[in-house]
């Protein structure tokens, strides 16, 4: 089974090329989404411990959270120590259910893959990525961001061009949601012709 770690910085439309995988019928493990179910199930007793003000209502609640790290960016490394083990766990349980359902390709979408060493865990990697200008439009126009909050997230991230460098593909999702899917496609069947040849050397 083909590991593909996906990719890319905030606004560069990663979560769109994840569905575009999807689509496709490639099983995708989304870290957000698994962070989202986390806030509301075993993440929620230790984020309570170290973040009282977070918890409400047996709910992790992000915009209180994020908030909290605005003023103390210091507290990530606790609340990361809290989150990765829990994502990891969840990841190993996806990987082994594929697996078992005999997949030849799957989808790990990682949002700070290269800033977790989670390149260590997949076999090749696609980073999602697009014009400065762009990225910038897209995710000024988000509810409740500003330029200060974009700034704070991209200072955690990697630099574009180091992700681009360490990829193995590149989708640029600037120019459309067509181009972005044909080059899917291309990455899904250059990846499986691969693994064709591997079988019959």
């Amino acid at each position: 089974m083909i590991v593909l770690g996906l990719t890319g910085s905030i606004g560069m439309g990663k979560s769109t090329t994840a569905g575009l995988f999807a689509e496709q019928g490639i099983p995708v493990n989304d870290a957000d989404r698994v962070v989202h179910d986390l806030y509301s199930g075993e993440a929620v007793a230790p984020i309570r411990t170290a973040f009282p003000e977070a918890v409400r209502d047996g709910i992790v609640d992000r915009a209180v959270l994020a908030q909290t790290l605005a003023k103390n960016p210091a507290k990530f490394r606790e609340l990361e120590a809290i989150v990765h083990p829990l994502v990891r766990k969840r990841e190993r349980q996806f990987l082994e259910a594929q697996r078992v359902a005999g997949a030849d390709l799957v989808v790990l979408d990682i949002p700070l893959l290269f800033e977790t060493g989670g390149q260590e865990r997949v076999d090749h990697i696609v980073v999602v990525s697009c014009d400065a200008d762009i990225q910038r439009k897209r995710v000024l126009e988000r509810p409740g961001m500003t330029p200060e909050k974009f700034e704070m997230i991209l200072s955690r991230q990697l630099p574009d061009a180091e992700k681009r460098a360490r990829a193995d593909f590149i989708i640029d999702t600037g120019s459309g949601i067509e181009a972005a899917r044909n080059r899917v496609t291309e990455i899904i069947a250059e990846l499986r012709a691969e693994k064709e040849r591997k079988r019959d050397a």
